[in-house]
């Protein structure tokens, strides 16, 4: 999607952007995205899936983990570290495992902590973002969690966006950690090759 306008926005300037259209989905509507998402999923189901649980106005929701794992994955969640860092992980199994956790109250595993290193073990890695470009270049909330956490690995990186949050051209850096894909409501986009900033 190339939206007038946009090409020379910075990071900021493009997550205020992101969010503000986030916020002004409906229940209804962000709900149906949700299922979606939880539908192309299967497609992207693999021995061992690293994924989130969605907060906020993020798209999707439990229901895409529940997918994968009724599709036969093993699914990991990130467990976020006290300083930032790479993420720690933990196996999910239901909602009944989920616990607030220390930032945000975004919901962690309440299980056995696997290290930062289990994230090696995946096939595929969900990602959030906010946005990801064609060159897959990610735009996530600025920590820097993901992008020290996916530094090696043979797994498939998806940033899990809104259809429209697919755009044309991102701003990148050096350590921007390049997308192979975007997993959208609509499915799976594969992106042609990693980017280079």
């Amino acid at each position: 999607m190339r939206v007038p306008g946009n090409e020379h926005l910075s990071k900021a300037e493009w997550r205020a952007r992101v969010l503000q259209a986030r916020a002004s989905v409906s229940p209804a509507e962000h709900a149906a995205e949700a299922e979606a998402l939880a539908s192309a999923a299967v497609s992207v189901a693999a021995e061992t899936v690293c994924a989130y649980v969605p907060f906020d106005t993020e798209p999707g929701s439990v229901s895409l983990l529940n997918a994968l794992v009724k599709a036969g994955s093993r699914v990991l969640l990130p467990v976020i570290p006290d300083v930032v860092g790479p993420l720690d992980w933990a196996v999910y199994t239901d909602e009944s495992t989920l616990v607030p956790g220390r930032l945000r109250g975004i919901l962690e595993p309440s299980g056995p902590r696997l290290g930062v290193d289990a994230v090696s073990e995946a096939d595929v890695v969900l990602v959030p973002a906010l946005a990801v470009d064609r060159r897959g270049v990610r735009l996530g909330r600025g920590a820097g969690h993901y992008d020290r956490s996916l530094t090696s690995g043979r797994a498939d990186r998806f940033a899990v966006v809104r259809a429209e949050e697919l755009v044309d051209s991102l701003p990148g850096e050096a350590h921007d950690v390049p997308m192979s894909g975007a997993l959208t409501p609509a499915g799976l986009v594969r992106l042609p090759s990693p980017a280079v900033m």
